[in-house]
């Protein structure tokens, strides 16, 4: 099989989408879909068509959100694609976020046991994350990602233009993986991002590549996540529970990916400080910091208690114990730690302390 890391393929700017045209015409695909959710049709599609004019076999579609990451979506999907006549010598265009660049990506490479795709990410959370580094899947009710398949794309197109099209809170999910870049792998990113003064399109784009290029290094040297890419996933384990609670309980307010992640890295930290010998002034920072740029997002104790059964689902489990990925210092990740379960009423404690 050919390693992962031979199939990283980054290109930046409109000038890559001009490019794209040119590529898909001398790979000589038989059909070319393209992929979009309510979204990416509304504020993307039009602006994909103006710089890449190649004739299209089929606009797909889906409803955006992550409630719809499931395998009925990807069933309608794949049937259009076969009424549609695509063979294994067709391509498909991912258009959209992190739902549709996961979504079609597992879709991809399960219709007649694979056939090639494209990432265009048009939110921040999907550009520095959720389109980069080959992860693809969906969810299994509300547990995350449980069911997916690890390929890179033929080729990952960042556009930093797609960012003005989102809505405030979809850039600070994505700031939030930004974030835990450095929290996990460069201090002095950290300490740059920490200290901007707000969350907009003009100040992103000067972060994305460096953000891109920490997880590229991360995947490069350990693509399946054997054992450094683990790192990653810090964070997850709670932020991952707290935003499948979210997404089933319509009463409760909607929690974006990157939303539920700050909180978990929140809660992540002050668990390092029992568990991984993080320095309390260190969690305070983190903290701090999260507070700067998230709203609080009120979790009672009753809700709490429906979280921490979550996740015993978590994907980093082994043999039944709940593994944790969390901090000895920043730009210092601690891997596989088991949590004794007197802290996690303490960590939500220091959440919510003003």
């Amino acid at each position: 099989m050919d390693k992962i890391e031979n199939h990283i393929n980054i290109s930046y700017g409109t000038s890559a989408l001009l490019e794209l045209e040119d590529e898909l015409i001398s790979k000589q695909y038989s059909s070319i879909f393209v992929l979009v959710d309510s979204n990416s049709k509304t504020y993307c599609l039009n602006r994909f068509f103006k710089h890449c004019s190649i004739d299209v076999t089929a606009v797909l579609k889906m409803v955006a959100g992550e409630e719809n990451k499931n395998l009925n979506t990807c069933q309608k999907i794949w049937e259009d694609l076969s009424i549609l006549g695509a063979d294994r010598n067709s391509v498909l265009i991912n258009l959209g976020g992190g739902v549709v660049t996961d979504l079609g990506g597992f879709v991809a490479c399960t219709f007649k046991r694979g056939i090639d795709f494209y990432n265009i990410p048009t939110t921040l959370l999907a550009m520095v994350d959720a389109s980069v580094g080959g992860k693809t899947g969906i969810d299994l009710g509300a547990l995350k990602n449980q069911i997916g398949i690890i390929q890179e794309p033929q080729k990952v197109i960042i556009e930093s233009g797609w960012l003005e099209t989102l809505p405030n809170e979809e850039l600070r999910s994505g700031f939030a993986e930004m974030l835990k870049h450095g929290l996990i792998a460069n201090p002095d990113y950290w300490n740059t991002l920490k200290t901007l003064k707000e969350i907009s399109p003009k100040i992103m784009i000067d972060y994305i590549k460096p953000s891109i290029a920490e997880k590229t290094k991360i995947v490069l040297e350990d693509p399946y996540e054997k054992g450094l890419r683990k790192i990653l996933n810090f964070g997850h384990t709670l932020g991952h529970a707290i935003e499948s609670f979210y997404l089933t309980h319509s009463q409760k307010p909607r929690l974006l990916h990157g939303e539920a992640i700050a909180v978990g890295m929140v809660l992540e930290a002050y668990l390092a400080t029992h568990c991984s010998g993080l320095s309390k002034s260190i969690a305070e920072e983190v903290k701090e910091t999260f507070d700067k740029f998230f709203p609080k997002v009120d979790i009672c104790a009753e809700d709490q208690t429906a979280i921490l059964d979550l996740i015993g689902h978590d994907k980093k489990n082994k043999a039944g114990r709940v593994n944790f990925v969390l901090l000895k210092a920043i730009g210092e990740p601690d891997v596989d730690v088991s949590v004794p379960q007197e802290f996690f009423s303490k960590a939500f404690q220091f959440y919510h302390s003003v």
